[in-house]
């Protein structure tokens, strides 16, 4: 049984019906007050999980501020039993964007080595692994398969860093998503494990997500870059508006 089937029975419904909203705080924010206000407001905004830097007190300290199951995002798999201990419900191999601008980048042989280290040492929690979108398609789908062969319950995608949107409003945001997008199209086609969605997204791009097979998406620069809480509130709410819209509109078109 995929350890998937341990996550809340709140994550599992919403990723058995394409709704699953993940508000990233950042792998490499470790500023306390900066994600305690991300998880209120993602709390407050429907979110249904949080995704914050691999740390003990970010994890006591999200749960205590939103009541929201925690994700954990490290690329050192000896951090994970620490928050485990801490309460983290899933754990993430990824969010690599913080390295990118860093010259830093992560090939498949070391994301597979990641993957098994890690359920090495938490073979019964959840574990998502990002693919890094720094390879061809093609080379992302066989990852995705080699991925969860190796034990990944959930696949990411990314891409946001690499778009080159040159267009303004709605056609530069979808700009914005298509590499994240097209990743998802492929590698949910390729997997029988969930797909996240994540990177570079928007209100406008999450039915996009939904249509190319993702159960569920992360969205984290769109949120944690804002400096008020409010601000941060209305756009999850946003957010989870657009992914109810499009359930909701599939399940009357059946």
């Amino acid at each position: 049984m995929s350890t998937v089937m341990l996550l809340p029975h709140s994550l599992n419904t919403a990723l058995s019906e394409q709704r699953l909203l993940k508000v990233i705080a950042g792998l490499a924010n470790f500023d306390a007050t900066a994600v305690a206000m991300v998880a209120r407001a993602a709390a407050a905004g429907g979110a249904d999980l949080i995704d914050v830097a691999c740390d003990p007190a970010l994890v006591r300290l999200a749960a205590a501020q939103s009541g929201l199951p925690i994700c954990v995002s490290a690329v050192d798999p000896e951090l994970f039993p620490a928050a485990v201990a801490a309460g983290a419900t899933m754990l993430e191999i990824g969010n690599y964007d913080s390295f990118y601008p860093l010259g830093r980048v992560f090939g498949a042989v070391e994301v597979l080595e990641l993957t098994l280290r890690t359920k090495a040492l938490a073979a019964d929690i959840p574990l998502s692994v990002t693919v890094p979108h720094t390879f061809p398609l093609d080379q992302q789908e066989q990852l995705a398969i080699d991925l969860v062969a190796a034990g990944a319950d959930l696949i990411q995608t990314e891409g946001g860093s690499s778009a080159r949107p040159y267009s303004p409003g709605v056609q530069g945001l979808i700009e914005k998503a298509a590499p994240t997008l097209a990743a998802a199209h492929v590698i949910s086609r390729a997997v029988r494990v969930p797909v996240l969605c994540a990177s570079g997204l928007s209100a406008v791009t999450l039915p996009l997500a939904q249509a190319a097979g993702a159960a569920g998406v992360g969205v984290g620069s769109a949120v944690n870059r804002l400096n008020d809480e409010i601000a941060m509130v209305a756009v999850v709410r946003g957010l989870r508006e657009a992914l109810v819209a499009t359930v909701a509109g599939t399940i009357i078109a059946k």
